[in-house]
């Protein structure tokens, strides 16, 4: 760079830089076909610019030095929060009612697993698993409904 100018670092999307030489003030920037020009400015816009690089500089230290740069995942933030999880035994109870839950479910005819697996895994409603399907909301209701009362009877 010409001039004077004192070395600051800069955010990679500043376009410009800003320069004094033998008493008078220019900005140096390149347009959307990377053709650098250099203009003279005032006094007064070298100082504007100015006071927005430091104005900058100051916003990429806030950045640096208090916005968390890492991925936040629930995984980590419950590490963070310093709670301890489920108990063995109560994981351990969750885990096996899943297990039966699963199990029930795949015995299930293909069309109402299909339809119990939508509405409640997939979180879809009656009516748009019915145009899914070209049919009924009533059908796709009875079918989950059937599916819900099988379920159960498993699970006793």
């Amino acid at each position: 760079m010409k001039g004077n100018h004192p070395k600051r670092r800069k955010d990679k999307d500043n376009p410009y830089s800003i320069f004094e030489l033998e008493g008078k003030y220019y900005i140096e920037f390149a347009d959307g076909q990377r053709k650098e020009y250099c203009m003279e400015i005032s006094r007064e816009l070298y100082e504007v610019f100015d006071s927005f690089e430091l104005d900058d500089l100051k916003h990429l230290n806030i950045v640096d030095r208090h916005i968390e740069q890492s991925e936040i995942y629930d995984i980590t933030l419950h590490r963070r929060s310093g709670q301890t999880g489920e108990s063995a035994e109560n994981e351990a109870i969750r885990k096996i009612a899943l297990e039966e839950l699963y199990t029930a479910i795949s015995m299930l005819p293909a069309i109402q697993k299909r339809r119990l697996v939508l509405y409640y895994f997939v979180g879809l409603t009656y009516e748009q698993i019915a145009e899914m399907e070209s049919c009924s909301f009533q059908a796709i209701a009875k079918s989950v409904t059937t599916a819900e009362k099988k379920l159960k009877k498993l699970l006793e």
